[in-house]
């Protein structure tokens, strides 16, 4: 992570919009959330501005939000952030950066599903809505989305540094899993769009169940078992069959064994951000570990 060497403010916020769009400078601006790729400034009480602070990439991200999620966007059952403005480097803040709707609700890592029937449901419909063809000039995953093979090796090295952290206790368990999705037919079927990255933090809720999804920087077209992951992931123990029974269409056997490898790499990687979190090192979330170690605990019981 690289933080913006500009301190981003309130009076940054009110002065960019000033400059670009000075309708809606007279909103009250307050922090919302600094998260990994952006910072989040609440805007009035239905919008927000996302301005880029500690990834070179973000700068690519939200220009890819702002150019595609505005047509997705309709046909989807849960609120998500629509772009509304794009903000262009200048001599105030040298990235771009979006003003976006606001979607009200609790983070998932840190108010998780407890309502699980109406979680599964409401996953199973927005993943179905989304997964539709995507055109050919649709955006390519940024280091997801290929082939499972393509990324033993990084997952065999962050598996390795968990268990000498002592975070995994049956690392062999938590491999098998990962040999047998790699091992799957892979997909055959046209390129959908994919949100791909629905971690704990990126899914928000209400009264125990899902009631928004965010921070589509990593949208792109392919698998759809980099999202159906999210099954493990997101819900309690015993919803998975029925988020399996209300995704359409109806998930083959090799696209579930897929899904289930980028479900244990996602926990697996979420362990190692909690872990770090924990001890205070760069680019640690403490939130992130005990969503991902249920998460991993679900994916060895149900694979045994």
């Amino acid at each position: 992570m690289t933080h913006a060497e500009i301190e981003i403010t309130a009076e940054l916020v009110r002065d960019l919009l000033r400059d670009q769009h000075p309708d809606l400078a007279d909103h009250p601006v307050r922090l919302g959330a600094r998260g990994w790729d952006n910072q989040l400034w609440r805007l009035g009480d239905d919008l927000a501005v996302r301005l880029p602070w500690a990834t070179q990439s973000a700068d690519a991200l939200l220009r890819k939000e702002y150019t595609w999620l505005p047509a997705l966007a309709p046909r989807l059952p849960l609120p998500v952030p629509v772009p509304q403005r794009l903000g262009e480097p200048s001599a105030l803040f040298p990235r771009p950066w979006i003003v976006t709707t606001w979607v009200p609700g609790a983070p998932a890592d840190r108010t998780p599903v407890t309502r699980a029937a109406e979680a599964a449901t409401a996953l199973a419909a927005f993943l179905t809505a989304l997964h539709q063809p995507a055109p050919e000039q649709a955006p390519a995953g940024r280091d997801r989305g290929g082939p499972l093979a393509d990324y033993s090796e990084g997952f065999a090295k962050q598996l390795a540094t968990a268990t000498e952290l002592g975070l995994i206790s049956a690392p062999d368990a938590v491999r098998a899993v990962w040999e047998d999705a790699a091992a799957a037919p892979g997909w055959d079927g046209p390129a959908l769009w994919l949100h791909g990255d629905l971690h704990p933090a990126n899914v928000l809720t209400a009264d125990g169940t899902i009631c928004g999804v965010i921070d589509f920087g990593d949208l792109f077209a392919g698998d759809p078992a980099c999202d159906l992951a999210a099954a493990w992931i997101l819900l309690p123990d015993g919803a998975t069959d029925r988020f399996h029974a209300a995704y359409q269409p109806t998930p083959d056997a090799a696209t579930l064994r897929r899904a289930r490898g980028w479900a244990v790499a996602r926990a697996l990687s979420g362990i190692l951000i909690g872990d770090a979190g924990v001890h205070g090192r760069p680019g640690g979330k403490a939130t992130w570990g005990p969503p991902a170690h249920a998460a991993l605990r679900r994916l060895i019981a149900t694979h045994r």
